[in-house]
């Protein structure tokens, strides 16, 4: 299964590039809502060790590594971070107007993981890699915000999660979404539609 060729032909983005980065990253921006309340609910299990509650991160990141895979472009994980974020606040996120800069950030750290192998490389390393820098940029975010005055074991626990987090949900999972979107034939447009094959 070949998954380390470049991008489609041509530097700019294609119209259906747009419109199937926008999908994407509009449909995560609804689910975001539910995985806020799931965040929520939740807050009582990892009462033991707050921190930890970081092992959910994943969920939130996964759009910007699965449109980076997607539409193999500089700026596509970017985008589907920043766009499902700004879907969530216009919708009503309960992180308000600061989920918009958790999709910066969190998009940014994804885009670096793509941009680490020159947007060449498509292979399910470099996508847990970007999940992982996705959780790293997530948690340079949210400890600030969430744990002030945290010392260097919530920063240990919180960014061990976040980073774990990102590299199996957002990593793998986004992976494991693409062969499952490759099956049904909606990304024959795209490189990795023509390229993988059902194994």
């Amino acid at each position: 299964m070949t998954t380390t060729t470049s991008p489609d032909r041509g530097g700019g983005w294609r119209t259906v590039d747009i419109l199937v980065a926008a999908a994407v990253a509009v449909a995560f921006g609804v689910a975001f809502l539910a995985w806020n309340a799931l965040a929520i609910a939740t807050t009582p299990v990892f009462a033991f060790l707050p921190p930890l509650q970081a092992i959910l991160n994943g969920l939130w990141l996964l759009p910007a590594v699965l449109v980076g895979l997607i539409v193999r472009r500089p700026g596509a994980a970017f985008f589907g971070g920043f766009v499902a974020a700004a879907v969530s606040v216009v919708l009503g996120s309960v992180y308000g107007a600061d989920a918009l800069i958790s999709g910066l950030v969190q998009g940014a750290g994804a885009e670096l993981g793509f941009a680490l192998g020159l947007y060449r490389r498509w292979t399910l390393a470099f996508a847990m890699v970007s999940g992982a820098l996705a959780g790293l940029a997530a948690t340079i975010h949210d400890v600030p915000i969430y744990y002030r005055d945290a010392g260097a074991d919530v920063w240990l626990v919180y960014g061990i999660a976040s980073v774990a987090s990102g590299a199996l949900v957002a990593g793998l999972g986004a992976w494991l979404l693409v062969r499952a979107l490759v099956r049904t034939g909606v990304l024959r447009e795209f490189a990795v539609g023509r390229e993988q094959r059902p194994v």
